[in-house]
């Protein structure tokens, strides 16, 4: 992997990662089962990053938030605002486009039990930091949960404790850019009314509001 990469299809960097994708692969011929690549254009101004792959969604299709729960909210809002020619993502051959806009994983991997390690975490950051170095002064970045939150700024070499995680709080970036946060869009956040369709919609309505339209 080079400094700019977005991604490595053959990374072994996670040993325990690495190790539970050859028992998924086994067991699930059908899966991707790989290092998932981010979707939508390079260099959007609008970067969401969530956490990493479920085991029946982007582990299975290879594309970000598809094919499970995860993906609900997140491509209806994304059509509502315009970012998204299809209100659903169903598959990686679907014929869904982004426009202006990015979805990444703090981590690339999926993990034992949804759990990414922190170091496993810190061994991901490179890719996210490449993904972030694409986004262009005035763009914004939407962090899905906390921990995506922290994996956002430590790859910009921020200090994460100089900014609080709350569900649609801004922060200034550096080069005019946003941090924007959001609960993640789970099945288990929606079921226990930590997020909702309107709640998210006003989240990413925050991010679409502060994208520099000179950019």
């Amino acid at each position: 992997m080079t400094a700019t990469a977005l991604h490595d299809p053959a990374c072994r960097r996670c040993p325990r990662l690495a190790e539970f994708l050859d028992g998924v692969r086994t067991e699930r011929a059908d899966y991707f089962a790989a290092p998932v690549p981010g979707f939508g254009p390079p260099g959007g101004r609008l970067l969401i990053v969530g956490l990493a792959p479920g085991m029946h969604g982007a582990n299975r299709t290879g594309r970000p938030f598809t094919g499970d729960y995860a993906g609900l909210l997140l491509y209806r809002g994304l059509h509502a605002l315009g970012f998204a020619s299809a209100p659903e993502s169903l598959a990686a051959g679907d014929g869904l486009q982004l426009f202006d806009c990015r979805i990444a994983n703090a981590v690339k991997c999926l993990p034992p039990a949804n759990k990414p390690l922190p170091e496993e975490i810190s061994t991901c950051n490179a890719f996210l930091r490449a993904e972030l170095a694409r986004v262009p002064p005035g763009g914004v970045v939407l962090a899905l949960g906390h921990i995506a939150h922290q994996a956002v700024l430590r790859a910009l070499g921020e200090k994460p404790s100089r900014f609080r995680f709350a569900h649609n709080a801004r922060h200034p970036l550096p080069y005019g850019r946003w941090l924007v946060d959001s609960y993640h869009t789970s099945r288990y956040n929606v079921q226990t009314g930590r997020i909702d369709e309107a709640m998210f919609t006003a989240a990413l309505a925050s991010a679409r509001d502060l994208i520099d339209p000179t950019t």
